[in-house]
């Protein structure tokens, strides 16, 4: 008797954890594409339509339009916003970043994943030391600094200073997968005559190319985004300000209409969506497929 209920307990248990799985999944996937499908909807009204009907979740045929997202694109001297020279300094940032950011985190993770010395354990921790300080605090310092040098208001020292940020936090994140790669690798590739640096390159990175993207697109996107030092660093320039920046003038432009300001969004949001879906399936080998294949 006692089995049976079990068994029956087992069956309600499996059940209700399907449907419940279904219904979060339901909820999680309307709060988080509602936002995103409404701000889309209204960059492609015009604004007479979105004032008469601001409410509507359905765009007509009549009311469609690109003009917004022309306005947004075309350059200043063409009564735009200009929003394509900043994706292009947002691109140059962003892309120079995520190569500088991992050609500087690589070697360290390997170290602290790999290499012996003296408090390697607690170097982990003191890696992420740096965010303790929040980035006001070293918002002042860091312009004082690159002002002096000559940096203050270009994109190179933007980019440097991103970096700066970023590089803790992707040791740390390849130093915790890299240590999931077995040392039997190394030593296989150690007796076929390769040296370290050799299987670094040979044997290591191709492994460890499922956290590179994703550590990669974790840089990218704070790059992208980051609004502080790129107001404090490029706010006396417009020529070089970044897209973060360009949505920032539209939200505080009383004169823009808020359709223009959704079109802006949408173009900020883009890059970062497509970047992730094209590295999906990178991402899902390395939660898949393991290193060691013996």
């Amino acid at each position: 008797m006692s089995g049976k209920t079990a068994l029956t307990r087992v069956r309600f248990e499996e059940r209700f954890f399907g449907v419940a799985r279904w219904i979060v999944i339901a909820f999680l996937a309307v709060i988080t594409l509602l936002p995103f499908y409404y701000m889309v909807l209204l960059s492609l009204k015009p604004i007479d339509a979105l004032l008469l009907d601001p409410g509507s979740l359905w765009v007509s045929a009549k009311d469609f339009t690109l003009s917004t997202y022309r306005d947004v694109l075309r350059s200043t001297d063409d009564g735009g916003q200009g929003f394509l020279r900043f994706l292009l300094n947002s691109a140059l940032v962003s892309l120079g970043t995520v190569v500088l950011t991992l050609v500087a985190a690589v070697p360290g993770a390997y170290a602290v994943s790999r290499l012996k010395f003296f408090g390697h354990r607690q170097v982990s921790a003191l890696f992420l030391a740096v965010y303790l300080f929040p980035a006001t605090l070293l918002a002042v310092p860091l312009f004082v600094i690159f002002a002096k040098i000559g940096l203050s208001s270009s994109l190179v020292g933007l980019a440097v200073v991103y970096v700066a940020q970023t590089v803790p936090v992707s040791i740390y994140m390849l130093k915790n997968y890299l240590v999931t790669i077995p040392a039997s690798i190394e030593e296989a590739a150690a007796l076929d005559g390769c040296s370290r640096l050799q299987t670094v390159r040979k044997v290591i990175l191709p492994l460890a190319l499922p956290s590179l993207m994703a550590t990669g697109l974790y840089v990218f996107m704070i790059a992208w985004n980051e609004f502080l030092f790129a107001l404090l660093f490029l706010a006396a320039d417009p020529g070089e300000w970044t897209v973060s920046l360009g949505l920032a003038q539209l939200s505080n432009g009383i004169e823009v209409p808020k359709t223009v300001l959704m079109a802006g969004s949408v173009i900020l949001t883009i890059p970062v969506v497509l970047l992730f879906f094209a590295a999906e399936r990178l991402l899902t080998e390395g939660l898949t497929s393991g290193a060691d294949k013996s």
